[in-house]
């Protein structure tokens, strides 16, 4: 698929996300086996237990049993255009569960240019 229109569908789906406390939206959407799975981040009152978009996209093509990820997008629809890449990127867990999960997937960040390599935004992974 092509990168804006993974992006364009993580922008839709980021409009879905439940933050009533960051009121900042984010929104993943993946390829994995030719299909294409959504997810948004879910925050609840116990911070530390809000589920991520990338994460709930992620849980959501296994729980399908779908193939192998190729291209995963995520776009942070409140960040300013003048946020800097820091505040786009998957979070550290994130890029942990991408590392377990598409470790050979691209992925494009909604705002950076760039396309990046799990071992890009993760480089020295924890393995098993």
């Amino acid at each position: 698929m092509e990168r804006e229109q993974l992006l364009a569908l993580a922008r839709e789906a980021a409009q879905k996300a439940h933050c009533p406390y960051s009121h900042f939206r984010v929104g993943a959407a993946l390829v994995a086996g030719g299909e294409v799975f959504t997810g948004v981040n879910i925050e609840i009152s116990s911070y530390g237990l809000t589920l991520c978009a990338e994460r709930s996209a992620l849980a959501t093509a296994v729980s399908h049993g779908a193939g192998p990820v190729t291209q995963v997008a995520v776009a942070c629809i409140d960040a300013p255009p003048s946020a800097p890449p820091g505040s786009r990127t998957p979070c550290g867990a994130c890029r942990q569960w991408l590392s377990d999960l598409a470790p050979h997937a691209t992925i494009f960040i909604d705002g950076i240019e760039q396309n990046f390599t799990v071992s890009d935004l993760l480089p020295h992974a924890f393995e098993l």
